[in-house]
């Protein structure tokens, strides 16, 4: 037979002679499918070589059948004794090299060595001694499998060493040792079983261990990898993590790549932890029992099942009475012999009872009781506290007595003899004590209270006529009464401080008014000039006097931008004046509006009135002034019947309309600038007025009497609306920007805001100064923000929040009180006026001054 060549790798222990063959060889030699064919090779010609060793041996011819049938099998993928083994029993290890069994190292035939081999074989192992060699083994008997007795030889090297390495050379076939004759007892128990490894060598698999009910291991976790505490870290570089009991390799488990992972992260199945265990290289998946250990220690409670935190308490002594006494000692004699001490106590009191000295209990007599007699009842006999209850009404109490009351009172408590005549001599219902304070000596001479009998009666008859019904009263926090009001901070900006200070009128600063562009302040005096100014710098800038004799009531601002035209009250003439400080072009313009009139009035030649009789006295005369007050700015006078007070422009700047309230039914008049015309809207008018003023969007007229605001349709001429605020002395009057809001101050030092809307009678009444209310303004822009002057020499700054929606109520809410004019003349602080765009407010005082506050 043909001697088999394998391919030769790298082998640990081999001679040096053949570690220069095996350098010779090339890499490709081992190609994972070159090895594999190599070793089915090995094994087969292995079992041919054992088939023709069988038949050449004359002297065991009963085993040459046997070793025929095992050659065929052999060939076909059986091992000794028939047993069945596959491809991943004989895989080959990465450090392993099969044994060349046929040919040796140069490739030349082996020699079969059967004939001449000797077996010494123990029981549990033993030398083997081959042609004169020996070879160090272990030798196992197996009892014989269908009459083949079987005896196998197992190499040292195992695990990942080189396990039939140059020593096997000196080694013979498995299958010449598989022949050898069985020296071991048959009656031995078979805990294992024989296969072969790569090389060809004998392999023992012992079966596995099942431990009975007393064995020690039956609760040892089985152990997968048998490395012991060598770290991982050494088999980074190899494919596999370890080897199991049997010796076979424990391999790493193949990474999947992030798509794989992905999906194992979203298909989680019961028990992933997304953990790898370190031992095995698999993923580490926990049991139903640790699960539901784990699940006990998030939820706070004991992890092991069954146990009772709270167990039932063991009482140390129990109410069982016991058979058997604590004490075995016998009864002492004391405790049968009568006691003499105690003879002596009971003669004592027999004797007692003989004399009468103790008498025998005896139950009550009851006393019959008069039916005719009244049946009284005492509601208060049990002063004990009682839980309060609607029933339940107790006693009043007596006041505790005073220093006065006592026999011996301090000196200053005794009355003296006038006092005490003063007392006698008063009516009794009319004195303030009913007793004089009188001295003793000594609580022995204190006499008996003679009007004791009668204030216990005037006591119960009290009580007999009080009611005996208890009225609860709420328990109203009052801070709980009062609106929510938001933070005067959160209401920013609005007037807190003085900015700039305006001296230079002789007496009061009357009115005070800020033109449409926001840059000059005119202010009116009772020294009869008119002052310009600069707002933010205080500095004049023009001055003129109207009237020497007459104060200057009050000077308004035409509204309109195209023009610079101020108009200034003085007695009953009302002067409208053009400052020669602006641009010459709105001078200009200025001019031609007052010049217009005259045109219009040359044509006409007549007088407007409401009467119908030509004799009576007109309404107003308009003409010029003199020719000095001509060239300082004042282009055109208009003279009414009665001292004006107020004056308020339209909207649209062609309308002035004056209020004089000692003019009786002139008091109100209607002036038209473009015709230089005059009109008297009122015929008759219930009460004296004392301020007007143009709606801000529609041609409606509020007239504000002593007591009542009336609105009146300038279309319609009727009308529209009766306003009570209930104020004795209406003052002032100012319309929100809206128009459906009004804002009336009073001498009577009450601020009233009234929705047009809602009700004639106010929304809300404010009284936050001692004195009266001189003025009262809305700020015409952007900012929610109203204020009003008093007396008192104050400026009280609100917010005043008003909604579109009908169901919504305006919020009203107090933010500061600015302090800084004098008193004079029991006069403070006389007109105010909010800048027409800026949180800004100027104000007209008393002392000769007016502030302006930012």
């Amino acid at each position: 037979m043909a001697p088999i060549q394998l391919p030769v790798g790298k082998r640990k222990g081999a001679p040096s002679h053949e570690a220069d063959d095996i350098a010779t060889s090339s890499d490709e030699e081992f190609d994972g499918d070159l090895l594999d064919g190599a070793l089915s090779g090995s094994d087969a010609e292995s079992n041919d070589e054992g088939s023709s060793l069988d038949e050449d041996d004359e002297s065991d011819e009963s085993h040459e059948s046997n070793d025929s049938d095992d050659g065929d099998e052999g060939e076909g993928g059986s091992d000794f004794g028939g047993q069945h083994h596959t491809a991943d029993d004989d895989a080959l290890d990465s450090d392993e090299i099969p044994s060349d069994r046929g040919a040796d190292l140069n490739g030349h035939p082996r020699t079969s060595m059967r004939g001449s081999r000797k077996f010494l074989s123990k029981s549990n192992g033993g030398l083997v001694q081959i042609s004169g060699g020996t070879l160090q083994g272990r030798e196992a008997s197996l009892p014989s499998r269908g009459d083949e007795p079987v005896t196998a030889a197992r190499g040292d090297a195992r695990g990942g060493d080189a396990r039939g390495d140059a020593r096997g050379d000196a080694r013979g076939d498995a299958r010449d040792a598989a022949d050898a004759p069985n020296f071991s007892d048959a009656s031995s128990d078979v805990r294992y079983t024989v296969t072969t490894d790569a090389n060809g060598n004998p392999r023992y698999l012992y079966d596995e261990i099942s431990p009975v009910y007393d064995s020690d291991d039956s609760d040892a976790p089985r152990t997968t990898n048998t490395i012991g505490n060598i770290p991982l870290s050494f088999y980074d570089s190899y494919p596999h993590v370890g080897y199991d009991i049997d010796g076979k390799k424990v391999m790493r488990p193949a990474k999947g790549e992030a798509l794989d992972a992905l999906l194992d992260s979203i298909e989680v199945p019961k028990g992933w932890t997304g953990l790898t265990d370190p031992a095995t290289g698999k993923p580490l998946e926990l049991s139903q029992e640790e699960l539901e250990v784990l699940r006990r220690i998030q939820a706070n409670e004991i992890p092991e099942e069954g146990y009772d935190p709270y167990p039932a308490t063991v009482e140390y002594f129990t109410s069982k009475t016991e058979q058997m006494p604590l004490s075995a000692a016998p009864e002492p004699k004391r405790r049968f012999v009568p006691s003499k001490h105690e003879a002596k106590r009971v003669m004592k009191i027999v004797r007692a009872i003989r004399e009468g000295r103790i008498l025998p209990y005896r139950p009550p007599v009851e006393d019959e009781e008069d039916e005719t007699a009244p049946k009284r009842y005492d509601i208060w006999a049990n002063e004990a506290p009682r839980p309060d209850h609607l029933m339940h009404i107790p006693a009043p109490k007596l006041p505790i007595p005073s220093y006065d009351q006592s026999y011996n009172p301090p000196r200053e408590y005794l009355p003296s003899e006038q006092e005490k005549k003063a007392w006698r001599e008063t009516e009794e219902e009319e004195r303030e004590k009913e007793y004089l304070p009188t001295r003793y000596d000594s609580l022995r001479k204190v006499p008996g209270y003679d009007r004791f009998t009668k204030e216990r009666f005037e006591r119960c008859l009290d009580l007999y006529l009080a009611p005996r019904i208890r009225r609860n009263k709420l328990n109203i926090d009052p801070d709980s009464l009062l609106p929510k009001l938001p933070s005067p901070d959160e209401l920013r900006p609005f007037p807190t401080t003085c900015a700039t200070i305006y001296r230079g009128h002789e007496g009061r600063v009357r009115s005070l008014a800020i033109d449409p562009s926001g840059v000059y302040l005119a202010t009116g005096g009772d020294d009869g000039t008119v002052r310009l100014w600069d707002l933010l710098t205080g500095r004049q800038l023009w001055s003129l006097r109207l009237d020497a004799d007459e104060a200057i009531n009050v000077v308004r601002w035409r509204p309109t931008a195209d023009a610079f035209i101020l108009a200034a009250a003085a007695g009953p003439h009302i002067f409208f004046v053009v400052p020669p400080i602006v641009d010459p072009a709105v001078e200009d313009a200025s001019h031609a509006i007052l010049d217009t009139g005259f045109g219009y009035a040359a044509q006409t030649k007549t007088f407007t009135t409401t009467s119908s009789t030509p004799s009576k006295e007109p309404p107003a005369t308009w003409m010029r002034p003199s020719s000095a007050l001509a060239d300082a700015g004042a282009l055109l006078r208009v003279t009414v019947r009665a001292p004006i007070k107020v004056l308020s422009w339209h909207r649209r700047g062609d309308y002035l309309t004056s209020c004089s309230p000692s003019g009786q039914t002139s008091s109100v008049g209607m002036h038209t600038l473009s015709k230089h015309l005059s009109q008297l809207p009122f015929r008759r008018l219930k009460g004296l007025a004392q301020s007007v003023l143009f709606h801000p969007s529609k041609p409606i007229l509020f007239v504000a009497t002593q007591q009542t605001v009336r609105s009146y349709d300038l279309q319609r001429q009727q009308l529209l609306q009766i306003v009570q605020p209930g104020a004795r002395w209406i003052s002032s009057i100012a319309l929100h920007p809206a128009g459906d809001n009004l804002l009336v101050g009073s001498y009577d030092r009450r601020l009233l805001w009234h929705d047009l809307d809602l009700s004639p009678k106010p929304y809300k009444t404010l009284r936050y100064h001692a004195k009266a209310i001189r003025a009262v303004a809305f700020h015409q822009g952007a900012y929610p923000l109203f204020a009003d002057a008093s007396d008192d020499g104050t400026l009280q700054v609100f917010h005043g929040k008003v909604v579109a929606d009908a169901m919504q109520n305006a919020s009203i809410v107090p933010l500061k009180v600015l302090k800084g004019h004098k008193v004079t003349g029991l006069l403070g602080v006389l007109d105010l006026c909010w800048h027409p765009r800026e949180p800004w407010l100027v104000s007209a005082g008393g002392d000769g001054c007016a502030r302006l506050w930012t």
